[in-house]
């Protein structure tokens, strides 16, 4: 079993920058795939980002594309997302995922094919 581990959630004004992590054990070193979903208040988890181990191939859901970025330090089991120029709609709580498996970068964005998550970190943009 993976256990996943975010942190660094927070409360941060319109345009504003948070830099999550997701440190995960166990056998982390199985989890080819590893991503990012967020719940936002009243709303379904929804995707963010996704990462391959192996060649670091990234997909965005095209609401955070060209603001948040997904990267991973394989040697420590950890995944972070940097978040830049936030806005109220990014307001949720953010889920690390991770799976065994190594799919095409179409299919990253699936949940239903992570078997492992984490509790979640909030954060909350607002002036």
């Amino acid at each position: 079993q993976v256990q996943l581990v975010e942190s660094a959630g927070g409360l941060v004004p319109p345009g504003g920058s948070l830099r999550l992590s997701c440190e995960a054990s166990g056998r982390a070193s199985n989890m080819n795939t590893m991503a990012w979903f967020r719940q936002p208040p009243g709303k379904e988890r929804e995707f963010v980002a996704a990462i391959r181990r192996g060649d670091r191939a990234t997909n965005y859901a095209g609401a955070v594309k060209g603001r948040f970025t997904i990267s991973r330090d394989n040697t420590k089991n950890t995944v972070h997302l940097q978040m830049n120029s936030l806005k109220p709609d990014d307001t949720a709580v953010y889920y690390c995922a991770a799976a065994t498996a190594n799919w095409i970068i179409s299919a990253m964005s699936r949940k239903e094919g992570y078997e492992s998550w984490g509790q979640g970190t909030q954060v909350t943009v607002s002036s």
